[in-house]
């Protein structure tokens, strides 16, 4: 008899769902837009998944969340996080890959992935909104257009203009500024997002270069985002089909392995990062104080995943 599992990735924009066979093939996914951290967004995005997987409830044996609201996952058995998820849902959709950038609603981070798709390293930006999702709402916002409009208006422009600021809390004032001056829409959206590529590139630089790269997350759907990283990395990066439900596809291929009982090597990884992000939440680790883009913004901190055994 077949058995399903769920894989569930709860960010600060959007919800995301997958269900996943016993094989580990993906066989229902849904994403669902959302203005904030909502349980009713990610009800119905459990619920659409299911309907795409023409299976029940009853039919899942297992869930697994993973984002930034993990923990309000309805039915949820466990959780992972984010970087192991990503990671694991790259390599799945994506064999071989070695770099995965991952730029969501509210952090951005760069995950080094082994020849098994496990987490070696990682580097991230969760301090400010720099570069992710909420940054690029407020562009579109300042030059008056659509947020998926930005990414075309930005490849139609020269890059050629200096922008100071990567703070999204004073990108839109330094926006309207260059507005005044009678700089085109299109050149500020292509300078913008050369910077954000700019920004990235030193999160690579922390955990190293590395091919196949892939991009997740809703900004990997920015055309221009994709082409100045990729003019900053000087690779091409791998365009998934699906990017926005890697997080979720990763969590339900581990929800599959932990129902066959053949997680133990991700989950000692996955130990190993939680440590490390429990400490920047606690401030082990430096925190940004009043990020401004620049190089001395200490948010942005390499992690190699050390993992302890024992004999």
């Amino acid at each position: 008899m077949n058995w399903y599992v769920m894989g569930v990735d709860l960010g600060s924009t959007t919800a995301k769902a997958t269900v996943v066979d016993q094989d580990g093939g993906l066989v229902g996914s849904s994403v669902v837009q959302m203005g904030a951290v909502s349980r009713d967004a990610v009800t119905r995005a459990m619920n659409r998944a299911l309907t795409a997987a023409d299976v029940t409830q009853d039919d899942i044996r297992r869930t697994i969340s993973t984002g930034y609201g993990r923990k309000l996952v309805p039915g949820a058995d466990r959780s992972f996080t984010e970087i192991t998820c990503h990671a694991r849902g790259a390599a799945a959709l994506h064999p071989g890959v070695r770099l995965v950038i991952d730029i969501g609603g509210q952090d951005s981070k760069v995950i080094a992935v082994d020849s098994d798709g496990l987490v070696d390293r990682f580097a991230m930006n969760d301090r400010c909104a720099s570069g992710t999702g909420r940054f690029f709402d407020v562009l579109a916002r300042a030059l008056e257009v659509d947020v998926e409009e930005v990414g075309s208006l930005a490849l139609a422009g020269a890059d050629g203009l200096e922008v100071s600021s990567m703070c999204a809390t004073f990108a839109e004032t330094e926006v309207i500024s260059l507005l005044a001056q009678g700089q085109a829409k299109s050149d500020i959206a292509a300078s913008v997002h050369k910077a954000v590529a700019a920004r990235t590139l030193g999160l690579v630089a922390q955990v190293g270069k590395a091919t196949p790269t892939v991009m997740t997350g809703g900004v990997a759907q920015n055309a221009a985002a994709r082409h100045y990283i990729e003019l900053a990395l000087r690779h091409p990066l791998e365009l998934l089909e699906q990017p926005q439900i890697a997080g979720a596809y990763g969590a339900g291929l581990l929800a599959r392995d932990e129902y066959a009982g053949s997680v133990a090597p991700t989950e000692s990884r996955d130990g190993a990062a939680k440590q490390q992000l429990a400490a920047r939440a606690a401030g082990i680790v430096p925190q940004c104080a009043g990020c401004d883009g620049t190089a001395g913004d200490h948010s942005h901190v390499s992690i190699p995943l050390t993992v302890r055994t024992t004999t």
